[in-house]
């Protein structure tokens, strides 16, 4: 099996948040993002770069961040207790895009790589990550176009590989407390390390430069589709469920959280502007209830190319 080469996956991610960063600029046109170094007092540290009140996007953040520490947080040894006691290092890239226009998506992206060691023993290296969609107005095009480039960038990995980590998606963006999922899923894998070193990080690369791939065209597309008051409380109604699934079940909040990290960066994840509602039910028919019957429920998308 391959050695891990950790200064080259810094590497890679390093390139990977400044080439999405350019591209999100290009299409927004207006704002840059703002470029924010930290470092960690516990080990550690990392740039944040975020974009608020642009033309296209209300705001997004994308952050690379290397954490180490003497023992793994609770929320990444819950699967794995034979890593408790271990020293880690912990690297990656996560984003989150939200838009102004309630016709483009939210978007979010995030891979990553873990190792953990000890005195004495072989490191325990894994790579981990994915991306998926949240619409608010359903579009079967954009949905089935940003399925299809998940799927290229899969297959020279395998014949199963984009069906297995698509089903894994549609079960890890599930609000259990809802009875819903997130958005209409994507790519998830996590403990990744059955290729050896190489081809992991060959296709952790493969994923990670297939995300600009598969949303900006969608955003170009929809950006300039007109709206109003009804579809822009709609959209900050469902950016509820963004929160609500990030704050109580997202893994990489929960790591952030309970490893130290730095707060600014592991929250700018969340919307800017958002709306809760009781018990509020879409009307039956409309544009908003097709949402919930035709696009959040599990489906084969590409069957429909």
């Amino acid at each position: 099996m391959s050695q891990p080469n950790i200064d080259a996956v810094r590497e890679y991610l390093l390139n990977l948040q400044a080439n999405i960063c350019k591209t999100l600029e290009e299409i927004d046109g207006q704002a840059s993002f703002e470029i924010d170094d930290w470092q960690r007092p516990t080990g550690g540290g990392g740039r944040t770069r975020v974009l608020t009140n642009g033309a296209v996007f209300e705001q997004g953040g994308v952050n690379f961040s290397e954490v180490s520490g003497d023992s793994m947080p609770g929320s990444a040894t819950a699967n794995r207790p034979e890593l408790a006691g271990r020293s880690y290092q912990a690297m990656g890239v996560s984003l989150v895009i939200h838009p102004h226009n309630p016709h483009v998506p939210t978007s979010h992206a995030n891979v990553r790589f873990f190792i953990a060691e000890k005195d004495g023993e072989e490191p325990i290296w894994w790579f981990g990550g994915g991306y998926d969609l949240t619409p608010y107005y359903g579009n079967e095009e954009d949905v089935i176009h940003w399925h299809q480039t998940a799927k290229t960038a899969c297959d020279p990995f395998g014949e199963n590989v984009y069906a297995d980590f698509k089903k894994w998606c549609d079960e890890y963006f599930y609000i259990k407390h809802r009875d819903e999922c997130r958005g209409v899923g994507g790519l998830f894998f996590d403990d990744l390390n059955e290729w050896g070193f190489d081809r992991c990080f060959a296709f952790l690369q493969s994923i990670g430069d297939s995300y600009i791939n598969a949303y900006a065209p969608i955003v170009t597309k929809r950006k300039d589709v007109e709206y109003g008051e009804r579809e822009r409380d709609f959209q900050l109604y469902r950016r509820g469920r963004y929160v609500e699934f990030n704050l109580v079940y997202d893994r990489g909040t929960l790591f952030g959280l309970q490893s130290g990290g730095r707060t600014e960066s592991i929250l700018m994840s969340l919307p800017p502007l958002v709306k809760w509602r009781y018990h509020w039910e879409p009307e039956a028919g409309s544009a908003e209830a097709r949402l919930y019957t035709d696009f959040l429920p599990p489906r084969d998308w590409l069957a429909l190319a």
